[in-house]
């Protein structure tokens, strides 16, 4: 049932259709068009500033960050819900939104020439390069500098080694050698590492143990993504496998080898005695499922289609994706305590 305007209301609207008269119908026209203006030049911006951040990786890095310091403050005997978590969370996450702007900075020419970003702000002219180094530059200080003060000198520098190995030394490889996803995989795999040393301060073999398991998974993960985009990396000049490669049989290679350390690997946490049965069960569960999507990406060199072969890649991909969260998961419901 509809309310019914009060006396106020009405008075109001009553002043303002007397005023809306005496005004010009094109001069209405003209302020309500440039409202919308505005408010549509405001969403644009921050529609460009999350694909400059790379929204969606930066909270998937956020999510991994939290899964170590939840896995670190259990070993030290004390809860994860503190304002600890959301300094550390919020410093990492301001870490890799910079070097993620960074990234695109260096590579909106072969971004240009690609079809999945040749419409990302840098390449366009929406953000220009100067804006897009100081604001990269700006919120990897920022975020090094508040880990420091706010969590410990261990995963601040830490951090600010992984944003360095990124943009300076990952991203201009990628355009030499096929070595540059092994080198990616390193920054790649440091988050949940990250939010360890934030809530223990210190480096200790179960967070390596959670390095090893991001750095593991993302093998397959990279091979589906490079195979379903080769042509564009082809066309930038980017040396994937599937380009220097495009048999696929490299490709397959590397992510079947480590489908099958990721099994191992992702044991860890119980060898270390951080996780006890149940993850243990869930780990084996989930890396053989991992496995069989990535034997079955196999059957990309022999694909009678293009289109074939991309539907293999693509479910590798997905499986990527839901089988990562689900073992962190896993692994911290099961954790053990001090």
């Amino acid at each position: 049932m509809a309310a019914k305007p009060d006396v106020a209301d009405a008075s109001t609207e009553q002043r303002n259709g007397e005023q809306l008269k005496g005004e010009r119908p094109e001069r209405v026209i003209q302020r309500s068009a440039q409202s919308t203006s505005h408010a549509g030049e405001t969403a644009s911006r921050i529609g460009d500033y999350r694909e400059l951040f790379k929204v969606r990786v930066t909270l998937m890095v956020v999510m991994t960050a939290w899964a170590g310091f939840y896995l670190g403050s259990m070993q030290s005997g004390i809860s994860s819900v503190q304002p600890g978590l959301i300094e550390a969370l919020f410093g990492i996450a301001l870490v890799s939104a910079g070097a993620a702007a960074l990234n695109e900075c260096l590579e909106r020419k072969p971004d240009a020439k690609m079809i999945r970003t040749s419409r990302r702000p840098m390449v366009t002219g929406r953000i220009g390069l100067a804006h897009g180094v100081a604001v990269g530059l700006a919120a990897i200080a920022a975020g090094s500098i508040w880990l420091v003060r706010e969590t410990n000198l261990v995963t601040g520098t830490l951090t600010l080694i992984t944003a360095f190995t990124y943009v300076a030394i990952y991203t201009p490889l990628k355009r030499y050698t096929t070595l540059a996803t092994f080198i990616g995989a390193f920054p790649g795999a440091m988050p949940p590492l990250l939010g360890w040393t934030a809530a223990r301060g210190r480096i200790e073999w179960p967070a390596v143990a959670l390095f090893a398991i991001l750095f593991v998974w993302q093998f397959p993960h990279f091979m589906a993504i490079a195979w379903l985009y080769r042509e564009d990396y082809g066309r930038a000049g980017i040396r994937m496998l599937p380009v220097v490669q495009p048999d696929g049989w490299s490709t397959v290679i590397e992510a079947i080898t480590y489908a099958v350390l990721m099994i191992p690997v992702s044991l860890l946490p119980v060898w270390l005695h951080l996780a006890g049965p149940y993850y243990a069960m869930a780990a084996a569960v989930l890396g053989a499922v991992y496995l069989g999507y990535t034997i079955r990406f196999a059957r990309i060199t022999r694909a009678r289609s293009t289109i074939e072969s991309k539907m293999y890649a693509r479910d590798l991909l997905k499986v990527s994706v839901i089988y990562l969260p689900l073992l962190l998961t896993a692994l911290m419901l099961n954790a053990r305590g001090k």
